[in-house]
């Protein structure tokens, strides 16, 4: 690729994947330069138009290139998810697990495999235990929520709750709540019955986990 040979030649770092490429230099005075020279370079040598909406200077940690961003800690510059991204896919999850699906907790759980598994092996490179670990704990939620609104009535919620460990009057007495789904799947009572898990052995994925796994293969 000629725009890359530039950039070699020039000394410059850089990343480019097809049409999209950061450059990285260290000032934003430097990065205004660079950017009206390659501009000329890629519109009068190689005839490619360059779209002034898309091209940029900015801080590298607050641009987003391929659905990642960069941080910096103590150890130096790290790649992450970018916002947008973490955003995006709770979004999808939450649209997957929407309590008025109707559907069965092995579909829903192999939904989430499918699109989760893909999601961590893409962004296993970056920084991304702590947002998958809130994330876990949110979607686990989630999960209660719909298992308590599967269970519908009365009796129902007694018996499974019965079968999870509580007395028959416990049982009764948290079944009988008037809390909304939302509260009611952040209670102790239910966190305690339908632990981490017994969701994982009724087939939930555990994100942590399989994070773990791939990033040790």
């Amino acid at each position: 690729n000629e725009l890359d040979k530039e950039l070699t030649r020039r000394g410059h770092h850089f990343v480019r994947y097809a049409d999209d490429c950061n450059i990285y230099v260290k000032s934003q005075r430097a990065g205004e330069r660079v950017m009206r020279s390659i501009t000329q370079f890629l519109e009068k040598r190689l005839k490619v138009k360059v779209n002034p909406d898309k091209t940029k200077v900015g801080s590298p940690l607050r641009l987003k290139f391929l659905g990642f961003s960069l941080g910096v800690d103590h150890n130096g510059a790290y790649a992450r998810p970018a916002k947008q991204s973490q955003q995006r896919v709770k979004k999808a999850l939450k649209l997957l697990t929407k309590r008025n699906r109707g559907i069965s907790l092995t579909r829903m759980f192999e939904e989430i495999q499918r699109k989760m598994r893909g999601w961590l092996q893409y962004y296993s490179i970056g920084k991304l235990t702590d947002f998958i670990q809130r994330l876990d704990k949110w979607l686990r939620v989630r999960i209660r929520q719909y298992i308590w609104k599967q269970w519908k009535k009365l009796k129902t919620k007694v018996t499974n709750l019965q079968k999870l460990g509580l007395s028959q009057r416990d049982a009764y007495v948290f079944a009988s709540t008037r809390k909304g789904y939302w509260r009611t799947a952040h209670s102790k009572t239910l966190s305690y019955s339908l632990t981490n898990r017994k969701l994982e052995q009724l087939g939930l994925m555990n994100m942590s986990k399989t994070l773990q796994s791939i990033q040790c293969d």
